[in-house]
């Protein structure tokens, strides 16, 4: 059984794996992404991820890394050495819209976890002090 601190905790590591997907997806925004959606194809693009919280049985979270699909969209830059013959290039599947939002809403969550433990850390003083 996990303690009533790990809730909070497992919620902030899950949170910061989030924020750290989400930037390194903006950091790869500009690089080649994948020409296949199957990861044994051997492309060496990008492949964005997404954090998910899945729930644990004993009461907190864990964040689980899938990958967004589709991994890439086709942009029209005849210039770029990946691109096909009518001048399609693949790049990740990265909207910087969006991932501004993903790592505003992380940071708030890692805020409220570390509010609630806080508040627990709190309420653990008050009942010491009430026992002695």
């Amino acid at each position: 059984m996990t303690s009533l601190l790990g809730i909070p905790a497992s919620g902030m590591s899950t949170q910061s794996k989030r924020l750290s997907a989400s930037a390194q997806n903006v950091a790869n925004i500009t690089s080649a992404g994948v020409r296949s959606e199957s990861p044994e194809a051997g492309d060496e693009g990008y492949r964005p991820q997404r954090v998910l919280a899945v729930a644990t049985p004993d009461g907190g979270v864990r964040g689980r890394s899938v990958p967004v699909s589709p991994a890439a969209v086709q942009v029209y830059d005849p210039g770029d050495p990946t691109a096909d013959e009518q001048g399609l290039a693949p790049r990740p599947n990265v909207s910087l819209e969006s991932e501004m939002v993903t790592q505003m809403q992380a940071k708030r969550a890692y805020q409220a976890n570390v509010s609630v433990m806080k508040t627990m850390n709190q309420m653990t003083g008050a009942l010491m002090d009430l026992t002695s």
